[in-house]
């Protein structure tokens, strides 16, 4: 008689956690028998191992899970309490910083640290009307920090620190290269170089170089060109910062181009020559203001008088502008004479040199006293409508030895030209930086060098 062993499998949980079915199987000693049995325990001891890699696999993704979780969270409060993000402002006209600060939100408690931690370093009052400010808050709206742009080259830093502030002046990165600058008049010099995407500040400063030769009110002409090599200062994010040296200029009036080139004069200070080593800078500039002002009266020895209803000579050049535009002086010179005098309301009077006199008119604010020394394009007044005006303009008269001359037809005294000594190192610099005005305005930058490293530029010395 065979002996038949029953061997119990069952019930018993599986990886689900559920009870399984009871399994039987009857051993009754033979080979057939035995093979089934062993068969019947490979097979679930195989699903045992199974069921148990799947418990490890989900309790791994389940830690994982966790993990990435508390590390988001991490990352979440250091966003929180890290992260600054700055919107750009600029210091509004009119108002002081703390005015400002309160335009864009800042609350009075924050204004008073922010102010009492910079005054150590810097102070406040001092600041300018459209320099840029930039104010940092967390993610979440809390403020974090101020920076405020002192000038091209330094930021004034103002970070949380605890329970309030901390301020310092920081260095601003930045790089400066020689750049060429091209554009086309419309209009005024003023526009056509804001439509070179460029800065009010280089037409101003191209009217002063060419000063000498043109006028900007009147010799402007629709189609006239401009051309400027100049040393550009850039922050890293590609913004400019400010201008350096003007190294070479074109301007090109009506089909007659005026260059400039920068170089040493006689004496060893940097002045502009042309091409052919004649020095643009004259004993006097062409007009005692600087932008858009129309002549309103010309020269006369016989004009009839708005106010006087008469004839009568008119010993100077009118110019319209409106009352508070500065009044700059022609030439270095001694004030003879600054105050009211009758009919030609608030005037300067100034000698200069050679025999040369200037006078200034209708002047709403005088900015100079008698016996002061002034330097060529100084302001000594605001344009004003004092004396007998019917409107504001500035009445410019020059006499020379005694005689009052028409200023639009008198032929003003040169400068020295470069010395012969000194030719061929202007030949040299002339031979380099004239190409860029003449080239294609495509190859200008391609040409361009670092200022820190162009041998030119290292020439003309520093302004």
């Amino acid at each position: 008689m065979e002996c038949v062993t029953l061997y119990n499998f069952g019930p018993a949980e599986n990886s689900s956690g559920r009870s399984g079915e009871r399994i039987l199987i009857a051993y009754s000693g033979d080979r057939v028998s035995r093979w089934f049995l062993i068969a019947g325990l490979s097979v679930l001891t195989v699903g045992a191992v199974v069921d148990a890699e799947a418990v490890h696999v989900r309790r791994a993704a389940e830690r994982a899970f966790q993990d990435q979780a508390s590390l988001a969270a991490a990352d979440a409060a250091h966003t929180r309490a890290q992260v600054v993000l700055y919107s750009e402002n600029r210091v509004s006209p009119g108002k002081t910083f703390t005015d400002s600060l309160k335009m864009y939100g800042v609350e009075p408690a924050a204004i008073a640290a922010i102010v009492g931690s910079a005054q150590p370093v810097y102070d406040l009052r001092h600041v300018r009307a459209g320099n840029r400010l930039f104010i940092g808050r967390s993610v979440t709206g809390e403020l974090r920090g101020l920076r405020y742009q002192i000038d091209p080259g330094k930021m004034l830093d103002v970070k949380s620190a605890g329970p309030g502030f901390a301020a310092a002046i920081s260095e601003i990165p930045s790089r400066t290269q020689a750049e060429t600058i091209s554009g086309q008049i419309r209009d005024s010099l003023f526009n056509a170089v804001a439509d070179a995407g460029e800065s009010p500040e280089l037409a101003y400063r191209l009217a002063q170089i060419f000063g000498y030769d043109l006028d900007f009110y009147t010799d402007p002409r629709h189609g006239d060109t401009f051309r400027v090599v100049v040393e550009k200062t850039k922050y890293l994010d590609g913004k400019t910062a400010g201008y350096g040296r003007i190294l070479a200029a074109e301007y090109d009036n009506d089909g007659h181009p005026y260059q400039a080139l920068l170089f040493h004069d006689p004496a060893g200070n940097p002045a502009y020559y042309s091409p052919d080593g004649k020095s643009l800078q004259k004993a006097f500039l062409r007009s005692p203001l600087k932008f858009a002002a129309p002549i309103t009266s010309h020269f006369s020895l016989s004009r009839f008088h708005p106010i006087l209803k008469t004839y009568r000579p008119h010993l100077g050049i009118d110019y319209g502008a409106p009352t508070g535009t500065p009044v700059q002086t022609i030439g270095a010179g001694r004030v003879v004479f600054a105050g009211r005098k009758g009919g030609d309301g608030n005037m300067v009077h100034i000698a200069h040199s050679n025999g040369y006199e200037t006078m200034y008119l209708h002047l709403s604010r005088i900015l100079v006293r008698a016996g002061a020394r002034v330097q060529l394009g100084q302001t000594i007044g605001l344009v004003g409508m004092t004396g007998l005006a019917t409107g504001p303009h500035l009445d410019f008269r020059i006499l020379q030895h005694g005689e009052f001359r028409n200023f639009l037809a008198l032929h003003l005294p040169p400068s020295d030209p470069v010395a012969r000594r000194d030719w061929d190192s202007f030949a040299s610099l002339r031979d380099q930086w004239v190409p860029l005005l003449t080239a294609a305005p495509e190859a200008h930058t391609a040409m361009a060098q670092p200022a820190e490293s162009s041998p030119a530029l290292m020439s003309t010395g520093s302004r």
